[in-house]
């Protein structure tokens, strides 16, 4: 298995209980978490994208379930902003220290506020992001939520 990334020893060092799920990430996929979900064999519902946006001028960490697409005006709402928008993937990368396919919502360079779109909480278990292109964290969402100060919310 792969050494540690900045998440998956930020969720040693929180004591979260994960599991690792190592795959072939493909970069022409044109959509990396459904990529994900499927050579994983998980439902994209619990398996979650790491999108990073803009809540008026404040930087965010948005997941949201791979098959669905984060509603910007709810995000706003829920952020307290007047508008939200994605940023690109240079600004995204820079503000996480990620590369785009490998953005953790953990052990990020900044720490932004993240929000959590509300529906995968009834799943015993979810999947994000483990900190580079080919590795996915399985863990709790209730330990996602309190590790990471999530704000849950309908945000699709």
């Amino acid at each position: 298995m792969a050494k540690g990334t900045p998440a998956t020893l930020a969720l040693e060092k929180a004591g979260v209980a994960f599991k690792l799920h190592e795959y072939d990430y493909d970069p022409n996929a044109e959509r990396i978490g459904m990529q994900a979900a499927e050579a994983l064999g998980i439902d994209p519902a619990r398996l979650l994208k790491t999108l990073m946006a803009k809540a008026g001028n404040e930087v965010v960490c948005v997941l949201a379930p791979s098959d669905r697409e984060v509603n910007l005006k709810k995000l706003a709402a829920v952020a307290d902003a007047k508008s939200a928008a994605m940023l690109g993937a240079a600004e995204a990368e820079r503000i996480t220290g990620y590369h785009v396919g490998g953005i953790s919502p953990f052990g990020q360079k900044k720490r932004a506020r993240v929000f959590i779109d509300d529906s995968v909480l009834a799943f015993p278990l979810i999947v994000c992001n483990g900190g580079r292109r080919g590795l996915q964290v399985e863990l709790a969402p209730a330990d996602l939520v309190r590790t990471l100060g999530a704000t849950a919310a309908a945000i699709c």
